[in-house]
């Protein structure tokens, strides 16, 4: 456990993961059991590939509301193309978010069993080389997050490879989001108090302030990466998978000081996600005596998921 002081992350470089494979995998660890959070730089996507991403997102958000719209599919439960402007909801939340998103998942060859699971891409017209950029950011994104998964299994005493299977098809979703900018007496905030449904999520652009995490004192810490640094978190899933000992913490974006809000605020979250048919079962490992199984019962990644979009209002009951 690290002893850190509550509102210091420490910055974790993935370099050291292939240098020092234990020492990174502890320090990782013990970011995670002490925040849910760490901040991981060094981590392998290429620079001139991000910004080709954030000149896209800006592009694509910047065009008409009626052409952007053609890409939003209700029935999908947002989880391909575009979800308009205060859709989604925070579970338990009164006021949806201030955010408009797109969302990018794994390609799959024709006939692929899990294409019934796993819907297939859409992509908009223009901006021109969209497709190109987020395939190659989707690709880049999957490979750190091996590595990070690898980590974490080391952390929990597990094979480094034990994680590769269950995400090998993963439904992992790169979400390109925009929060527009807002008037002063907007209702609600740009993105509600929330945890994340997935294992982990790997965030780029949380050098724009406004990501804040609950931390176990109860009060809201800023999440400052250095320029170019990744934010990673746990999921719920895996908080499942861990019985808690990785811990998914609640999180939130809250609107800009006056100054701010008449600007964009644009982030790029990657939810890994394992294949839907991954049966989350607690791990024997983070079972004992004084930590007994909260999850006798386990359940696929595919049903957790729908229960946690119909909680959150991209799916209807």
């Amino acid at each position: 456990m690290l002893d850190t002081p509550p509102s210091e992350i420490p910055t974790l470089s993935l370099a050291d993961e292939a240098r020092d494979p234990a020492g990174f995998a502890a320090a990782l660890g013990g970011s995670f059991e002490r925040f849910g959070f760490a901040v991981i730089a060094d981590h392998g996507i290429p620079s001139e590939l991000i910004a080709r991403g954030w000149a896209d997102t800006a592009a694509f958000f910047a065009l008409p509301e009626a052409e952007k719209r053609r890409y939003f599919t209700p029935e999908g439960g947002g989880q391909r193309g575009y979800t308009p402007f205060k859709t989604e909801i925070a579970k338990g939340a009164s006021a949806v978010d201030l955010k408009e998103f797109w969302h990018v998942g794994r390609e799959l060859p024709a006939g692929h069993p899990l294409a019934d699971r796993m819907p297939p891409n859409v992509w908009p017209e223009r901006p021109e080389g969209f497709k190109d950029t987020f395939l190659q950011l989707y690709a880049a994104f999957d490979r750190a997050g091996d590595r990070i998964l690898s980590a974490i299994a080391r952390h929990l005493g597990l094979a480094p490879d034990w994680f590769d299977p269950a995400v090998a098809n993963g439904n992992s979703i790169l979400r390109l989001l925009h929060y527009p900018p807002i008037p002063a007496d907007a209702e609600g905030v740009r993105a509600g108090a929330h945890e994340d449904i997935n294992l982990i999520t790997l965030l780029l652009g949380a050098e724009e302030a406004g990501l804040e995490l609950l931390d176990r004192d109860g009060r809201w810490l800023p999440v400052k990466p250095p320029e170019g640094a990744m934010v990673v978190n746990v999921g719920d899933m895996l908080q499942r998978l861990t019985n808690h000992v990785l811990p998914s913490t609640s999180h939130r974006v809250v609107n800009p000081p006056p100054e701010r809000r008449g600007v964009s605020r644009y982030s790029m979250p990657f939810f890994l996600h394992p294949n839907p048919d991954f049966l989350i079962e607690t791990l024997p490992g983070c079972i004992d005596a004084d930590r007994p199984n909260r999850y006798p019962q386990p359940i696929t990644a595919h049903d957790y998921l729908h229960e946690r979009l119909v909680e959150i209002g991209l799916v209807k009951k």
